[in-house]
């Protein structure tokens, strides 16, 4: 049977009172799936004192949630695209309302961690199909625009999460930073309804058999098997007999191995390889590899650092961060239209250097370390680095991609974002010598740190080049007609 394609509603511009709707609803839900993987960092020490979780186990509750939505975000994406977009886009906020109330009810660390793997896996619904219900309803014109205020916006939740999650922490428990995204989903959903136009998909008129054989579920579980035996391995290195960790690390890299060849033989691939082809796309996602991997890594260990290293309460170290917050939530919307006369290419150089110079000034964090001096300096320069990056690389990576592909394509370039950020949680800690029994001391821990900050600066320096070899000057300027370039 072949395709029946249903046409999309007619674009939607960005000042109509719809418009703003649509991207309300859409930052309601990221912002709360993109919260839940910061929100928790500033939680993990008081998590650890209530459930008895050891450092390993606390690096389980931040990795279960990313490798979940990094193996499964593609086959959101590919949902999107054939069952419609805002009916996968409702289910996973749905689901994930579900999966939060788990999290706060949690009553052991497996069980949270099991909660928090079933967070990722709605998070990878939802998260693909907003930024597609965007490039989908949104005129040519505005597409841009819409991108950069989803990115930026999401990009304060993703800062605000520290502050939120110390203060419900120190004000109330740790289980109110779930309990927190059940009134927000529910507004998501009701503005949802209102304003997003329905679609078909292109999997109307298709038997759901078909359907479903379109959904690459066996690659997702290579992506997944692979991921997770590597993963394991690098978290739990100081349990396991050096043989095990080394079968672990193998056997992952030939299942991701063996993920490459079983897309390239399949029909209808989760990862279409053509994607790779277009070079926007393919820049966009190596700068995203190495760039995201550093700031998950720097989100997950800052936290850390700050109550068990400087003994700060779960809200002074929240608060430590607000700045980054106030920063993006000035500046990303301007950056956004400044990209339509610079391009992308300077901006995102620019972002990965100044993110590298804040990590660089943090690396000096020590015993005694105040925060005038020695923390907020380098998180001011972390924050105007994001803003270089945040909003432009989102829009680089969809800029050229055709619009039946958008939410594969958005798919893969969040993929990439959690994987990194799930390899950076598993790595930075071991290359920088941090144990799963001595880490949380003050001052291996704080010694520990300061090793991967200087790790995660390299990595953004090599997005920076990344972005200035890989990138052409004229990519995503906007023409007087209000057209992209030619890439």
């Amino acid at each position: 049977m072949t395709d029946v394609r249903v046409p999309d509603p007619p674009a939607i511009e960005f000042g109509s009172r719809r418009g703003r709707l649509i991207l309300l609803a859409t930052v309601l839900a990221s912002g709360v799936a993109f919260l839940d993987g910061t929100v928790v960092t500033v939680a993990l020490p008081r998590i650890g004192t209530d459930l008895g979780a050891e450092f390993s186990a606390l690096q389980w509750v931040l990795n279960a949630y990313l490798l979940a939505l990094g193996a499964l975000v593609l086959v959101g994406g590919a949902l999107g695209d054939l069952l419609g977009r805002r009916r996968v886009f409702e289910v996973g906020m749905w689901g994930f309302g579900v999966a939060s109330l788990l999290c706060a009810l949690a009553w052991s660390p497996a069980a949270l961690v099991g909660a928090r793997a079933l967070q990722g896996v709605f998070a990878a619904l939802l998260t693909p199909a907003s930024l597609a219900i965007l490039s989908a309803t949104f005129a040519t014109k505005d597409r841009g625009r819409a991108i950069g205020a989803w990115s930026g916006l999401s990009g304060v939740t993703m800062a605000f999460g520290p502050f939120l999650g110390g203060w419900l922490v120190d004000a109330a428990s740790w289980r109110w930073i779930f309990l927190i995204n059940l009134p927000v989903l529910v507004a998501a959903i009701a503005v949802t309804r209102r304003a997003v136009p329905a679609d078909a998909g292109a999997g109307a008129g298709l038997a759901k058999a078909d359907v479903f054989n379109r959904v690459d579920l066996p690659g997702a579980m290579l992506t997944a098997t692979g991921l997770g035996l590597i993963v394991a391995a690098l978290i739990e290195v100081e349990r396991l007999p050096a043989w095990a960790v080394i079968v672990s690390v193998g056997t992952g890299a030939l299942t991701l191995c063996g993920f490459v060849v079983y897309e390239r033989r399949r029909a209808r691939p989760m990862m279409p390889p053509e994607l790779f082809r277009i070079r926007t796309f393919t820049v966009a996602n190596l700068f995203t590899v190495v760039v995201y991997a550093a700031l998950t890594g720097m989100s997950f260990l800052i936290s850390l650092a700050l109550q068990r290293g400087l003994g700060y309460s779960a809200l002074a170290a929240g608060a430590a961060t607000v700045p980054i917050t106030l920063v993006l939530l000035a500046f990303s919307a301007r950056v956004g239209a400044l990209m339509v006369r610079t391009g992308a290419r300077p901006l995102l150089t620019i972002g990965g250097v100044l993110t590298a110079c804040g990590l660089l000034m943090l690396s000096g964090i020590g015993i005694g370390t105040s925060y005038l001096t020695g923390v907020l300096p380098g998180v001011m320069v972390f924050a105007i680095g994001l803003v270089f990056l945040v909003a432009p690389v989102t829009t680089t990576a969809l800029t050229d991609v055709p619009g039946a592909r958008q939410g594969v394509a958005s798919g893969v370039n969040n993929a990439v974002a959690r994987i990194a950020g799930l390899l950076a949680v598993a790595v930075l800690p071991a290359a920088a010598g941090l144990s799963a029994t001595g880490a949380m001391e003050p001052g291996p821990l704080l010694d520990g740190v300061s090793t991967a900050l200087r790790i995660a600066a390299v990595s953004c320096v090599a997005g920076a080049v990344i972005a200035w070899v890989g990138l052409r000057p004229h990519d995503c300027k906007v023409t007087v007609a209000g057209q992209g370039t030619a890439s």
